[in-house]
């Protein structure tokens, strides 16, 4: 299904960009969404008359994420969890224990926008994690998980 895309997006494209997917992935993501539309003649058309607000609105977006990262970034996060005599945790801290943590000092961050390399986080110590704000900022963020004796 060729689309026309209505934002940037992650392996796909950017802002404007007429690309070929799955239907599966257009009707169900994409459109849902708002971050693309059906690549028909007249909305390529109405796409062109809106271009310039939907440019500036993607600026905005991006200078805000920019500024959340700038003040992110080298920031600790802590986080208590039961864990064993070994240092190993009950359990797991995964991406939404983080981004709860985040929130919690007044940074606006969802689960999606945790990326965790390894998986979840599964031992006592200090972790770095990348936290994407936008496509285009990546931060790094360390998260120290102190063991809580059952």
């Amino acid at each position: 299904m060729q689309i026309i895309l209505l934002e940037k997006v992650a392996n796909l494209g950017d802002l404007g960009d007429v690309v070929n997917v799955k239907a599966g992935y257009a009707r169900n993501f994409l459109i849902p969404t708002r971050a693309a539309r059906r690549a028909t003649a007249m909305a390529i058309k109405d796409f062109e008359v809106k271009r310039a607000e939907l440019e500036k609105a993607a600026a905005d977006k991006l200078a805000a994420a920019q500024a959340l990262g700038e003040k992110m970034s080298g920031r600790t996060v802590h986080i208590t969890q039961k864990a064993g005599v070994d240092g190993r945790l009950f359990g797991s801290v995964t991406n939404n224990d983080i981004a709860e943590a985040l929130t919690r000092i007044d940074f606006k961050v969802v689960k999606s926008q945790v990326r965790l390399p390894n998986g979840p986080l599964k031992t006592i110590g200090e972790h770095l994690v990348s936290v994407s704000p936008h496509t285009d900022v990546v931060v790094e963020v360390k998260v120290v998980v102190v063991g809580e004796t059952a």
